[in-house]
């Protein structure tokens, strides 16, 4: 499946941008009044050239003992930010992000300009209807093509509740 086929691309806010040069406080509201984990640093052509984040203002800030109202964000932004395409695969970058560690992936055009960005809890929303399908179709390859997701989710209550069971009576 491609990012841009998810439902989540589709419905997302515009990226909270801003430039390297404001000033951390300023962002830091920003992100702070919007609720937003980051914001995504663009040039003049909207271009992704870094991205602050809560853990960038922690390290680099806080940790650091920086004042915010007289460091530019450029001092302390991520500079190295992995970007991908709306076609590319969504398990691909859910595999990147979690083996690199990072959660927010912004999503560009042909032109590298900033059109969205993909969080890994966008992304994880994807494995659980796919974890279910991969459940059915194994359960049906091994029980036979009658068996339905409840009677799967069923069976996963029943032995969850036989093992609590199994467990209270052995201490």
């Amino acid at each position: 499946m491609r990012i841009i086929d998810r439902a989540e691309y589709k419905t997302k806010p515009a990226p909270m941008t801003g430039s390297a040069d404001m000033m951390v406080a300023d962002a830091a509201k920003r992100m702070s009044e919007k609720n937003y984990g980051s914001i995504i640093i663009v040039d003049d052509a909207h271009r992704v050239t870094g991205m602050l984040t809560e853990r960038d203002l922690m390290r680099r800030v806080i940790a650091e003992g920086r004042d915010p109202g007289s460091t530019k964000v450029s001092e302390v932004m991520t500079s190295e930010v992995r970007t991908a395409n709306a076609d590319d695969e969504l398990v691909d970058w859910l595999r990147i992000m979690s083996n690199e560690r990072f959660r927010r992936l912004p999503i560009v055009d042909g032109d590298q300009k900033l059109v969205s960005i993909m969080t890994q809890g966008d992304f994880v929303s994807y494995t659980w209807p796919e974890l279910l399908d991969q459940a059915k179709a194994l359960a049906k390859a091994t029980i036979g093509e009658n068996i339905s997701l409840p009677m799967i989710l069923f069976g996963i209550l029943a032995y969850t509740v036989v093992i609590i069971i199994a467990v209270s009576f052995a201490t």
